[in-house]
């Protein structure tokens, strides 16, 4: 099956990233999101991600325009009838993802694979609440979306050899590196990193050194283009905790528990460069 036609849902930074690299290696797009006001949010910054590489010479601005011109924005799951492919961007909540996927799969042709860009949830229980499960998949993709080279491509039991096959050719077509994952809490990247960013911020909490300290020897020391907590601060310190809950239910092991200070730091509002307030303050 070739993929030539993308749904994307959510126009927020994960969204309209996708959107962009699809755009840009030659596929239309719909984008897809629950209001006008957010689509067009989404497409303004998408314009301005790809005015930065107009500038930078990395495209023309024929380039920019072409991309630009392949992809529709919408609110209305109906515009999804004919892609090939629906790619799930929204925030990282098993319920809201799983309402998406049902109301996704209401319009979408019986053939059109249907793609979660979930980070961390179980997609063999994301594909159950499907009537044809063996088209879901996971296709992780890492922000920012056109910079970050690598796709997780994560098998739900129920996923089909076939399932796995287009979507693999699909992420070399938008030039991007696919690694076949098994379906765990995380899989394999998330399940690396956010361990170490959660043990950094516990290392904070008991102030064994400052924010800035333990991001600068991250960086010299291990060779990290960026520290943990600014990491963290540009996940999103909501997102950081969603991760470690599913972790800590998922394995069943204390080791992923989340730092007390992540749960309070959200609890304040303070999610990190989104909220204006994390680790640093971006006001």
């Amino acid at each position: 099956m070739e993929i030539n036609k993308i749904g994307v849902i959510g126009a927020g930074t994960m969204g309209n990233g996708i959107a962009q690299v699809c755009a840009a290696a030659g596929k239309q797009v719909v984008m897809v999101d629950v209001s006008a006001d957010a689509v067009a949010r989404g497409l303004k910054t998408l314009a301005g991600s790809l005015d930065r590489l107009v500038k930078k010479e990395k495209i023309s601005a024929a380039d920019k325009d072409a991309t630009l011109a392949r992809i529709q924005g919408s609110t209305a799951y109906a515009d999804l009838a004919d892609v090939d492919l629906v790619i799930e961007a929204a925030t990282e909540n098993e319920s809201l993802k799983l309402r998406i996927l049902k109301d996704i799969e209401a319009v979408v042709r019986p053939d059109a694979i249907i793609a979660s860009n979930t980070s961390s949830i179980s997609i063999t229980r994301l594909a159950a609440a499907l009537q044809h499960p063996a088209r879901a998949i996971g296709m992780h993709f890492f922000n920012p979306v056109p910079l970050m080279a690598l796709v997780e491509l994560i098998s739900g039991l129920q996923t089909a050899e076939s399932t796995i096959e287009a979507s693999r050719a699909f992420a070399l077509a938008v030039g991007k590196t696919p690694v076949a994952v098994k379906n765990s809490p995380g899989f394999v990247v998330n399940r690396l990193l956010c361990p170490m960013i959660n043990e950094a911020i516990f290392v904070y909490q008991e102030g064994l050194a400052s924010a800035a300290d333990i991001d600068e020897a991250m960086k010299l020391g291990c060779n990290h283009p960026i520290g943990p907590l600014a990491l963290a601060d540009m996940i999103g310190l909501d997102t950081m905790l969603s991760v470690m809950e599913v972790f800590y239910q998922g394995f069943n092991d204390s080791k992923y528990r989340p730092a007390p200070l992540l749960r309070e730091m959200v609890d304040a509002g303070y999610l990190g460069r989104k909220s204006g307030q994390g680790f640093y303050s971006y006001s």
